[in-house]
């Protein structure tokens, strides 16, 4: 499974994900759906700006994670 979101938080909006006092961060996919992910997926992508662009998440036939990449 795929899912494709764009995703604009601030480095202030993030700090509780970084610093593990909130776990999960919710998206909704093109499709309309919401998706609670790990923030700790989001960790590679975190400039000072924060976090920004659109992103890809693959999810294996069993529906875990396999990987989240930064389309743009």
């Amino acid at each position: 499974m795929v899912f494709i979101f764009y995703l604009n938080i601030s480095y202030q909006d993030f700090l509780p994900y970084y610093q593990c006092h909130a776990d999960k961060v919710e998206v909704r996919e093109q499709g309309g759906k919401t998706l609670w992910i790990n923030a700790r997926h989001f960790r590679p992508f975190l400039t000072s700006a924060g976090l920004s662009g659109q992103f890809r998440l693959e999810l294996d036939s069993n529906g875990q994670f396999h990987c989240l990449t930064r389309l743009s």
